[in-house]
């Protein structure tokens, strides 16, 4: 017998019954599907906060716990004894895959990473300085003009080919997009390369293949900065039915391009209130200045009349400490170290971190700090352009919204997305 909810409606004392959808964590879902037709009325959820959208068994999390889970695995286990590319065929696969498998898989995208050639008359169409964000949207839709025959795909192979060329892809595509925005001759990836070291390698190096000096004054990319720049995109991979992956998932709804729903992804996270956010973090330390002044900062933060809101603390989902930003703090602290990092926005944000994780107004609020605070200022150690932050994003985030994807167009039961409204026009 089914487990079910019981709605009255008090102007008419009609009641109306419901089933109750049984989840394997977390809340319970009331199916309320035939609500409308039942009942003649629509349900109100502004943001969506009360709605699920969608089934799903890729990615689970609890907020008030801090809790985040890929495929039943805490996102703990994976950021510290797993690569980046195990956890995207985890995703992809539902498994982890063994040495072979996971050579083959490395391989794969090494070759795949190569764009065609066509493709780059794309880029010389967008003004110089053009943010790498805009730039990478458009080049990621383009290349559904060039692999046209994903739009009907009908096999699992079919499904893991289109995803591991998208995301051997998106790397090279951030890349160009930003060596475009300063004007520098792009560097095609090498095969002979890592997923995350080609990243940082297309990123840094001269035409020849010569590396530019790097913070220390080291042409090597040192391991400790692929290291951490691998973890980043393992903690960017999934995060449930967020404002982009919603995106992704009501573009598939139209039966469009793979490839475009994943540039809609792309465009929807650019926004400051969502992948953005690390950008704007750094752009407020550098306004704050110096250690100084963080007190200032921290009372207009307070000041229910000042319009200054502080970036990178609290999130719509975590009540609790994000658990990704946990990670982030200990690998934060380890690059200070080994890399003899000392740097002026680093004591600024150690400083805005002292005060928030110890002042009550913060604490009363849960306003913790989030993966964008600690995201931006590891990037920045990392020498890389704030521009790049939010790509950087983006190459984390594909496995999770092309993992997204493929589970909405095998899943029969799924519609066009098409929510209502409450009307309170003339």
């Amino acid at each position: 017998m089914k487990n079910t909810i019981t709605m009255t409606d008090n102007s008419t004392q009609k009641s109306y019954e419901f089933n109750i959808l049984d989840s394997t964590r977390g809340p319970n879902a009331v199916d309320i599907s035939t609500f409308y037709s039942e009942t003649g009325m629509f349900t109100y959820d502004n943001g969506f906060s009360s709605t699920a959208s969608c089934k799903s068994d890729i990615t689970f999390i609890d907020g008030a716990k801090g809790e985040l889970r890929y495929r039943g695995i805490e996102i703990e286990e994976l950021a510290k004894e797993h690569s980046y590319l195990e956890v995207c065929y985890l995703l992809l696969n539902s498994k982890f895959p063994t040495e072979k498998e996971l050579k083959k898989f490395d391989l794969e995208l090494r070759h795949r990473s190569l764009i065609h050639e066509n493709l780059l008359h794309l880029f010389a169409a967008f003004p110089s300085g053009a943010h790498p964000m805009a730039t990478l949207s458009a080049a990621t839709a383009a290349l559904s003009t060039f692999y046209y025959d994903h739009i009907e795909i009908a096999n699992e192979k079919g499904y893991q080919e289109m995803a591991r060329r998208i995301i051997a892809k998106i790397p090279t595509l951030a890349a160009f997009a930003y060596r475009h925005s300063i004007g520098a001759p792009f560097i095609h990836p090498d095969i002979d390369r890592s997923y995350t070291e080609n990243f940082l390698y297309m990123l840094r190096a001269y035409p020849g293949g010569k590396m530019h000096r790097g913070m220390n004054g080291e042409e090597k990319i040192k391991d400790i900065e692929i290291k951490a720049l691998d973890t980043i995109f393992t903690l960017h991979a999934d995060h449930e039915q967020n404002a982009s992956t919603t995106t992704v998932r009501g573009v598939a709804s139209t039966g469009a391009h793979p490839y475009v729903a994943i540039s809609a992804g792309i465009s929807a996270l650019w926004g400051r209130a969502h992948g953005g956010a690390n950008e704007s973090v750094i752009l407020q330390l550098e306004m704050i200045g110096s250690v100084e002044n963080v007190d200032k900062y921290i009372a207009k933060a307070k000041d229910s009349n000042d319009p200054f809101r502080l970036m990178g603390f609290g999130h719509r989902v975590y009540k609790n400490f994000d658990p990704r930003a946990k990670i982030l703090k200990g690998l934060q602290d380890q690059l200070k170290s080994e890399l003899k990092l000392d740097s002026r926005l680093m004591e600024i944000a150690e400083k805005v971190e002292e005060i928030a994780l110890s002042d009550e107004y913060f604490i009363s609020r849960k306003l913790y700090p989030n993966i964008d605070f600690y995201s931006g200022v590891i990037l920045t150690a990392l020498g890389i352009p704030k521009s790049m932050f939010t790509p950087v994003f983006v190459i984390g985030r594909t496995t999770g919204w092309i993992t997204q994807w493929m589970e909405f167009k095998k899943d029969k039961s799924m519609k066009i997305a098409r929510p209502r409204q409450l009307y309170t026009g003339k």
